[in-house]
């Protein structure tokens, strides 16, 4: 059902024309508080405190749609603009997903067949989800997230996964909006296989609660750090 949705949101989305309001660097302010949320918190009512927001485009799986992202957008604190992140993987069967203007892009990239395939998925993954929150009138935002985790499905060729990555993030850029990247050591290189980031990252997000790289020999900021607590993510501004 998953998969089928998914299909027909790429087919419905893949012409959407809307236009962001563009921001530049560090949206949030050092000290503040703020949550993360997405598809699982449908229907609840939004978090009491926190003075930013970060909101899940997708259904937990890339080329899927939250159906609350309106919803949770409205609702969310503004002393600077929510801003929203996209799930990433990597699974053969994506490539029946890529948007023509990533195919287009991939011819580009220098590297393997495969890997500018692998490209082209994670551009398609990006713009796929540009598209359904611009559709959705969720365009005023502060910056992108890519969310970066061993719970998606990723290829087993590490390079494989680092070309989806890229592919993502240069489509994110496109939009003049800064792009950010949330994981953990751990999960980062297990995914990789790298101490690296993709070019183009204007920032981290360390799920492992601390303001510290997750990427150590990289000089990229970390402007959040998650920890959970009562059933919700809670994020702090470094």
């Amino acid at each position: 059902m998953r998969w089928a949705a998914a299909v027909l949101l790429a087919i419905l989305l893949s012409t959407a024309t809307s236009q962001p309001v563009t921001g530049a660097g560090d949206p949030y302010t050092s000290g503040e508080h703020g949550y993360d949320i997405s598809y699982p918190q449908c229907g609840q009512a939004p978090p009491s405190t926190g003075t930013f927001a970060v909101l899940g485009v997708n259904w937990g799986s890339p080329f899927s749609g939250n159906p609350c992202l309106v919803e949770q957008y409205m609702n969310a604190p503004r002393s600077a603009p929510p801003s929203l992140y996209i799930n990433t993987g990597y699974e053969d069967q994506f490539v029946y997903l890529v948007t023509p203007s990533c195919k287009n892009q991939s011819h580009s990239i220098t590297g393997l067949d495969i890997e500018r395939r692998a490209w082209a998925i994670g551009c398609s993954e990006a713009e796929t989800s540009i598209n359904y929150a611009y559709s959705l009138g969720v365009s005023s935002i502060a910056m992108w997230w890519l969310d970066v985790e061993i719970i998606n499905k990723w290829s087993k060729s590490l390079s494989l996964n680092r070309f989806t990555l890229q592919g993502a993030v240069t489509r994110l850029t496109q939009t003049d909006l800064p792009v950010g990247i949330y994981s953990s050591f751990p999960m980062w290189l297990i995914i990789t296989g790298v101490n690296a980031v993709p070019g183009n990252i204007s920032a981290e997000w360390n799920a492992a609660h601390s303001c510290a790289p997750f990427t150590p020999l990289v000089n990229v900021p970390v402007w959040l750090t998650q920890s959970t607590y009562n059933h919700l993510d809670h994020d702090l501004a470094c």
